[in-house]
C-alpha cells in the first residue's frame, strides 16, 4: 500500500501538467478498450455474479453488480462524456485588480492523489479513474471483494489507455486485495501521498470512513431521499413521479424512501399513489392515516423514517402541508436529495430555500440525483457535506484552486 502511494504521487505530477489533448486521448482510447475488450469484461462479472448468488446478496444490491452489454456501453460513453468536458486545470475562476496595481486571479488546480472506496459498483472504477484523469489527478481504487475481477478487468482497459497517450500506468492504480486493512491504511492516508477519500457504498462503509480517516473526505453517509406531495400537485404527474423516484433503480442513493403526503391532497389522489406503488411490487410502510388508504400498507415504525431500504420498500406519512414536510424532512433528512410535486410556486419556493440538502427537485423524479443527468459527465459520488464538493462530484469538484498574483515591482509599506 506505501508503494502504491508513492507511484501515485509521482504519477500525479506529470498528470498536473498534462494537457488537455494528451488526457483526452487517454480518455478515448480507455473507451474504445472497454469496448474491444467487452467480452473479458463480461466473463469476469460473470465469476463476481456467481460468487453473489452464492453469498445470496439482495436484489439490489446484485442490480449494482451485474454488467451486461448495454451497461458496458454506458461505461464506454460515459468515459467519452467526459473527455467531451471542459478541461477545468487552468480554469480562472475568478479576477480582480488591487488599487496598487496587483493583479489577482483564482485558478482550479488538480487535488493530487484521490482514494476512492466503493463497493459492488464495477463501473465506478471507469468513472472515478476517467473523471480523476481529465482534472489531473492520480487516484487509488479500492473496489469492493462482491466486484473484484469486474474492476479487474475493466482497469487493465484503463491502464492501456493510459499508456497510449504516454502517460504513467500509475495514474490510475487498484488496490491488488481485498483485506480490510488495505482501506485502514488508505484512511491513514498512506505516508501523506494521498489528498482526498471519497467512499462510495453502504452505511457502514462510510461511517468507517468518517470515523477514521486522517484526511479530507468527499462522502454521504446514505441517501434519505424523500418527495413531498402537495396539494397543489398534478395527480397524474405526482402518479409518475413517485413510481419513477422509487421503483426505477432501487438500489441507488437517489431512489425515494419516505413519501410525505400533503393531509389536504385530494382522497382519491392519496389512494392512487399508494396503489401505483404496491402495483408496482414495492412494501409501502404507513402511518395510520395511509395504512387508511390500503389493506395493504404495513404499519411503519419509527426505525422506517430514518431507514435507507435500498429496496422495493417505501415508508409514507401524511403531513400537515409544507410545514409538515418541513418538520419531517428537517428531522430525519440525510441532506442528500428532496423532491417536492407542487404547482403552487410559494410552497416550491419555500421547499427550496427551508430545506439544506444537496440536491433539491421540483417536479422530477429523484432519480435525476445523478452526475451524468446534470451534464456533468460521470459521477465519483453524491457529497453531501458542507465542503466546496457537494452534490454530485464531478471533474470541477475534483479541483482545487490556487492564487496567482502579478506585479510590477509592488512592495508592502
Amino acid at each position: 500500500m506505501a508503494e502504491i502511494g508513492r507511484n501515485a504521487r509521482a504519477a500525479a505530477k506529470p498528470l498536473a501538467i498534462a494537457s488537455t489533448e494528451t488526457k483526452n486521448a487517454a480518455l478515448l482510447a480507455m473507451a474504445e478498450a472497454i469496448e474491444t475488450n467487452a467480452a473479458k469484461i463480461l466473463e469476469a462479472n460473470a465469476k463476481d455474479m456467481g460468487r453473489a448468488e452464492e453469498a445470496d446478496l439482495s436484489p439490489a444490491l446484485k442490480d449494482r453488480l451485474r454488467l451486461d452489454a448495454d451497461r458496458i456501453a454506458g461505461v464506454a460513453n460515459g468515459i467519452r462524456e467526459v473527455a467531451a468536458l471542459q478541461d477545468p486545470v487552468g480554469d480562472v475562476i475568478a479576477a480582480w485588480d488591487r488599487p496598487n496595481g496587483l493583479q489577482i486571479e483564482r485558478v482550479r488546480t488538480p487535488l493530487g492523489v484521490i482514494g476512492v472506496i466503493y463497493e459492488s459498483r464495477p463501473n465506478v472504477t471507469a468513472d472515478a479513474g476517467a473523471l480523476c484523469l481529465k482534472a489531473g489527478n492520480a487516484v487509488i481504487l479500492r473496489g469492493g471483494s462482491d466486484s473484484i475481477a469486474s474492476t479487474r478487468a475493466i482497469h487493465a482497459c484503463l491502464v492501456e489507455g493510459l499508456k497510449s497517450a504516454g502517460l504513467p500506468a500509475e495514474a490510475i492504480q487498484v488496490v491488488p486485495v481485498t483485506d480490510r486493512a488495505a482501506v485502514g491504511e488508505m484512511l491513514k492516508g498512506l505516508g501523506g501521498t494521498v489528498d482526498v477519500i471519497v467512499p462510495r457504498g453502504g452505511k457502514s462503509l462510510v461511517a468507517r470512513v468518517q470515523s477514521e480517516a486522517r484526511v479530507p473526505v468527499f462522502a454521504h453517509l446514505e441517501g434519505l431521499c424523500h418527495v413531498y406531495v402537495d396539494k397543489s400537485a398534478d395527480p397524474d404527474m405526482a402518479r409518475r413521479l413517485i413510481v419513477n423516484s422509487k421503483m426505477r433503480r432501487t438500489g441507488i442513493c437517489g431512489a425515494a424512501e419516505t413519501l410525505l403526503l400533503d393531509r389536504a391532497l385530494d382522497m382519491a389522489t392519496k389512494r392512487a399513489l399508494v396503489a401505483d406503488l404496491i402495483a408496482a411490487h414495492c412494501e409501502v410502510r404507513g402511518d395510520e392515516a395511509v395504512q387508511a388508504l390500503s389493506p395493504d400498507v404495513r404499519p411503519a415504525e419509527e426505525a422506517d423514517w430514518s431507514t435507507e431500504y435500498l429496496d422495493a420498500v417505501i415508508s409514507a406519512r401524511e403531513v400537515d402541508g409544507i410545514d409538515g414536510a418541513l418538520a419531517h424532512i428537517g428531522r430525519y433528512s440525510s441532506n442528500h436529495t428532496e423532491a417536492v410535486i407542487a404547482e403552487d410556486a410559494t410552497v416550491v419556493e419555500r421547499f427550496f430555500n427551508e430545506i439544506d440538502s444537496a440536491i433539491l427537485l421540483h417536479n422530477a423524479s429523484t432519480q435525476f440525483a445523478d452526475g451524468g443527468e446534470f451534464g456533468m459527465g460521470a459521477e465519483i459520488g453524491i457529497a453531501t457535506g458542507k465542503m466546496h464538493a457537494r452534490g454530485p462530484v464531478g471533474v470541477e469538484q475534483l479541483t482545487s484552486f490556487k492564487y496567482r498574483v502579478r506585479g510590477s515591482g509592488q512592495t508592502r509599506p
